[in-house]
């Protein structure tokens, strides 16, 4: 073996890099990584420190679920442009995963809370209450309609694929979905944070809302309830009522209905 040089067995690499050894045979056989020295009468396969750098950029770059066949192009490179050029691209790919951790994170957040309101004996507030809200602008879906475990779970990317290509880049939207309801016909909507005059914008008022918590099971009769409730204790003619979801994603959600007191 050469002399000043540091060589890592099979064993002493995949512990250093964080991999297992049948992962490094694996990129030895389709030529990702190669130890750089093999014993002729033993076969035991050596590493050095430049082996362990690529290993651990393969590392970086398969948690963004790029493929092996991509990684092998990109280390194989010499033109400098085309590396930046693949590694800017890996960058985005690792912005987008971030954001969708960011919000499988807080659903699941907002999960934990809940149960452990149940835990604790908070009830929801199924009486009738009035609650002062800000606007809110929300995106309706043209094609859904009321909650789904598929559709609450990615319904961020569904709000974007329906808007123009060239209109994407100026709407945003919190990781709040609900039900809008108006001349009998109902929509699944998300509200945005950020956003231009497109179809499906509707403006939400600010002012008294009268609200009360429900399930999937009686959200129609507690909306029928608090509509009939507004209009006779409230002199209000409800136009539309909000059925705001309170939970969504993990097992099961429920909702806040709130009708408007105009």
């Amino acid at each position: 073996m050469q002399k000043n040089k540091k060589f890592f067995s099979i064993s002493q690499t995949a512990k250093i890099a964080n991999v297992t050894t049948e992962t490094l045979r694996h990129y030895d056989r389709i030529g990702l990584v190669k130890p750089c020295k093999v014993d002729e009468w033993t076969g035991y396969r050596y590493y050095s420190q430049q082996e362990i750098v690529r290993l651990n950029t393969i590392r970086t770059l398969r948690c963004m679920d790029m493929p092996l066949s991509e990684i092998k192009k990109i280390l194989s490179y010499d033109d400098f442009g085309k590396i930046i050029e693949s590694l800017k691209q890996a960058e985005e790919g690792a912005d987008e995963k971030i954001a969708e951790l960011n919000l499988a994170k807080e659903k699941i957040k907002r999960a934990r809370l809940y149960y452990e309101s149940k835990l604790e004996g908070q009830t929801a507030a199924r009486s009738p209450f009035v609650k002062m809200l800000p606007q809110r602008v929300i995106l309706l879906s043209q094609s859904m309609d009321t909650p789904t475990v598929d559709n609450l779970w990615n319904y961020h990317r569904h709000f974007y694929a329906q808007l123009p290509e060239n209109m994407r880049g100026d709407f945003s939207f919190e990781d709040l979905a609900g039900v809008y309801e108006s001349g009998g016909r109902q929509s699944l909507f998300a509200v945005c944070t950020k956003y231009k005059q497109t179809d499906g914008i509707k403006i939400l008022p600010q002012g008294k809302y009268l609200c009360a918590d429900c399930t999937e099971e009686n959200r129609a009769q507690v909306t029928d309830e608090l509509v009939r409730a507004a209009k006779e204790n409230y002199g209000a003619h409800p136009r539309f009522t909000v059925q705001m979801i309170v939970l969504s994603g993990i097992l099961q959600w429920n909702y806040q209905v709130q009708v408007f007191l105009e």
